[in-house]
């Protein structure tokens, strides 16, 4: 029992003897200054550069609009969300081994990303590179711009490196937004669909806030009345609606759409004048494409069930597209003509229902 307890002492000032000797300011080659990852107040940054060995860099700005990308982009709040959190908590777990210390100086000499970090007021507060992954993978080689020593460092609870994190690929940073209007900001929506221009539709708002549906003779004859409830809850569909991802720039995106056909196709027009509009096409069936086992009329069956091309951006950018994210915005114009349907029998979920033979207990 005393051999335990003397074990357990040497081990505690042991621990403190690392810890001081590595994270005190006492002059020592692996001070705090060296091993200063951590970015507690977040609050005060605004802005972060960061750059790679090959030269891709962004920029993100915090501005009166929110966070922008490269002056023209707003940022992806996911991937802006993660970088704050990792600048509060990664932390140095040991510096690198002498062992490893040559290679690991190599690597974050060429091939490491430069981070820059500064304050509202444009002062810098951080700078430090961000190699790869350590040799146990458990951790990421970086090291604080002017330090000596490179580290291992780890965000707690996360048993990888980080580096993936510190992305310089502008699709990462780039929201993925496609509409985002709230409903009373909205004139007017026209959905055009090109295979079945009958199913087609306009929904017009009023200052008042009065809707109207114009639509094609043949779908309002004989249906019934006009349903403004659905009008204006289908002005409600266009907030926040996000693509999966940007096209730009891949091989033979440019022949893919040319060849593909137009679905539909959206425009929406602000009170305030401001206009967005958004071409989508089918997708071409391909290895990610699910198996169909029934038919959707809405979709020819050579094309994607699930996700489509689309142009928005005034027709700077090609994106991939969900049709499930679309699935409320893709009515057609003699719904607006339907009852609500009524609502079912209540029933009292304590009794059984009627027709229903109960068993007792033998």
């Amino acid at each position: 029992m005393r051999k335990t307890i003397l074990y357990l002492v040497v081990l505690a000032l042991l621990g403190f003897g690392i810890y001081y000797f590595i994270f005190s300011n006492s002059g020592s080659p692996y001070s705090i200054s060296e091993a200063g990852f951590a970015i507690k107040d977040t609050a005060s940054i605004g802005k972060i550069f960061i750059v790679s060995n090959d030269g891709e860099s962004v920029l993100v700005e915090r501005t009166n609009a929110g966070w922008i990308v490269n002056k023209q982009y707003k940022a992806m709040p996911s991937t802006l969300n993660l970088i704050l959190t990792t600048f509060t908590q990664q932390v140095p777990l040991y510096p690198v081994t002498q062992k490893a210390l040559d290679n690991v100086i190599k690597v974050l000499s060429t091939d490491a990303t430069k981070v820059e970090v500064y304050d509202r007021a444009g002062k810098k507060m951080k700078v430090f590179y961000v190699g790869g992954a350590s040799v146990n993978n458990t951790g990421t080689n970086m090291l604080v711009e002017g330090a000596h020593q490179p580290y291992v460092v780890q965000v707690p609870g996360f048993n990888g490196y980080i580096t993936a994190r510190y992305t310089t690929r502008i699709s990462d940073w780039r929201d993925r937004t496609v509409f985002n209007i709230p409903d009373y900001e909205i004139k007017s929506v026209s959905v055009q669909y090109f295979d079945k221009p009958i199913n087609s539709f306009v929904v017009n708002r009023d200052k008042d806030s009065i809707v109207a549906v114009q639509a094609d003779k043949q779908v309002m004859t004989g249906l019934e009345a006009f349903n403004a409830r659905r009008a204006r809850t289908y002005l409600k569909y266009f907030a926040n609606v996000n693509c999966e991802g940007y096209l730009n720039g891949l091989q033979d995106m440019n022949e893919a759409i040319r060849t593909a056909p137009k679905d539909f196709a959206i425009d929406i027009t602000g009170m305030h004048g401001q206009h967005e509009h958004a071409d989508v096409y089918f997708m071409a069936l391909n290895k990610r494409s699910k198996n169909v086992t029934v038919h959707n009329e809405d979709v020819p069956d050579d094309y994607d069930p699930d996700r489509m091309y689309a142009v928005i951006n005034e027709y700077k950018d090609t994106v991939l597209v969900q049709r499930f994210a679309f699935r409320n915005i893709l009515h057609k114009a003699y719904e607006f003509y339907q009852k609500d349907a009524a609502p079912g029998p209540k029933t009292d979920p304590t009794k059984p229902p009627k027709n229903v033979m109960m068993h007792k207990r033998q």
